[in-house]
């Protein structure tokens, strides 16, 4: 049985660790939903240095959205090529662009603002190539709506803290950690967890000598600390 309690307790003090190593992250004015989904496609299984850069490629070749709809599939190809996958996440933008734009007759994210979440995510979820992370990014960066984007860093981390089950999913990770926090939590909880996961807690080799969570950590107590004690 999981210890729904004894989670919510766990998260809270996480949390409050992270915010007191790393500060608490604050959201900024809120960016176009267009761009956020496009950064998001072009962050999958690559770094962010990457996406930045074939990002930025991309807005200098074409002046619009709109363009890159409509471009020939090897412009858009060529321009995101730093991003890695180049061939697979050109269509999946163009797709996405030209769903948007033939179900609501322009190229706007804006109408999720106004739609429940659960229809939100719904909705992004049927685009080609946009799964429960894109779409919690999108909703969550661009709306500030109430949900828990899990990337690799959050699923790892979250997984060795033992704030999820073992073997949950990932996407099955989105709504289970949006039940241990308040909705105000989210952002600054995400974005703590991903900066821990890439300075600290590696996927390969995790500097457990310096994190400031051993002593609510799983897997610290399961694998470091039973490993010295053999």
């Amino acid at each position: 049985m999981v210890d729904i309690e004894a989670l919510r307790e766990k998260y809270a003090t996480v949390y409050r660790i992270l915010n007191e190593v790393y500060g608490r992250p604050e959201r900024g004015s809120p960016g176009p939903p267009l761009n956020e989904l496009v950064g998001t496609i072009l962050s999958q299984a690559t770094t962010d240095a990457n996406t930045d850069r074939a990002y930025a490629e991309l807005v200098a070749r074409f002046p619009d959205w709109e363009s890159v709809m409509n471009a020939p599939p090897e412009g858009v190809i060529a321009a995101i090529r730093t991003a890695g996958l180049a061939n697979t996440k050109g269509p999946r933008i163009q797709a996405a662009l030209r769903t948007i734009y033939e179900e609501r007759g322009e190229l706007s994210l804006d109408f999720l603002a106004d739609l429940p979440l659960p229809e939100a995510m719904a909705w992004l979820t049927r685009l080609k190539g946009v799964g429960p992370k894109t779409a919690s990014i999108i909703l969550l960066f661009s709306f500030g709506r109430a949900v828990f984007p899990v990337d690799t860093h959050v699923y790892r981390v979250t997984g060795r803290l033992g704030l999820i089950p073992p073997r949950m999913s990932a996407n099955q990770a989105h709504d289970f950690l949006a039940t241990l926090g308040a909705p105000e939590t989210y952002y600054p909880m995400h974005i703590n967890l991903i900066r821990h996961g890439r300075e600290i807690c590696h996927a390969r080799s995790p500097q457990c000598h310096i994190c400031p969570l051993q002593d609510y950590c799983n897997y610290y107590r399961a694998v470091v600390l039973r490993a010295a004690d053999a």
